[in-house]
């Protein structure tokens, strides 16, 4: 919210997440094989309980993975992440490209909306509603994927005739600011999600092994 990106996240991640979720509420909704309460029958499909908690989790874990990815790279400040990286060992042309892949993702939007108006030249015809556009989407999304890899490609091969990966000392024009709390936050982070991770895995593990004993 406060970066100014917060309705262009919301809208990029809901025509992402928006097939997934009809998709996990027709299979899990209506044909969970482990549904028991059944709340209603039509015909050989089943809404169960455990159907609809499972596709709602699914969903859930999609859409908060697509969020944070969207949100950072709607945010992120692609020349002050390439010097980063680029500061920390990583290799000039991979670091360029990472970033340039971020950064393109944020103008996503706009390449589909420019692939689309040329497929309609050609003679695509886009259905009103959504089932509509989701079908229009299938033709979209390969040309918009092929674009994005040819250009970082390029990108890359630019950087490297021009001696990005020679040895020594590089000069960046660009500030990385790097604050106490940044840093502090960073660690926090990290320690939290090995917190998480040990948490599930160490019960699981000793209960495994436990069970093996016994």
């Amino acid at each position: 919210m406060r970066a100014g990106t917060l309705r262009r996240v919301g809208a990029a991640t809901g025509v992402v997440v928006a097939p997934f979720a009809l998709w996990a509420l027709l299979i899990h909704g209506l044909f969970f094989p482990e549904g028991r309460t059944v709340l209603a029958a039509l015909g050989p499909a089943r809404v169960t309980a455990e159907g609809l908690a499972y596709a709602v989790g699914f969903v859930l874990r999609t859409a908060a993975l697509v969020t944070v990815m969207l949100a950072f790279s709607m945010w992120v400040d692609v020349a002050v992440l390439r010097a980063a990286l680029v500061r920390r060992g990583i290799p000039a042309p991979l670091g360029y490209v990472l970033a340039s892949a971020l950064g393109l993702a944020a103008t996503v939007s706009a390449r589909m909306r420019r692939i689309r108006e040329a497929q309609e030249a050609r003679g695509l015809v886009v259905r009103p509603g959504l089932g509509g556009r989701l079908a229009a989407a299938r033709f979209q999304a390969f040309p918009l994927v092929l674009a994005l890899v040819d250009e970082a490609g390029e990108r890359a091969t630019a950087l490297e005739a021009r001696g990005h990966r020679l040895p020594g000392p590089r000069t960046s024009y660009v500030d990385e600011p790097d604050s106490g709390p940044q840093r502090a936050l960073r660690w926090g982070l990290a320690a939290a999600c090995v917190g998480i991770v040990a948490s599930v895995v160490v019960p699981a593990v000793a209960g495994a092994v436990s069970g093996t004993a016994g």
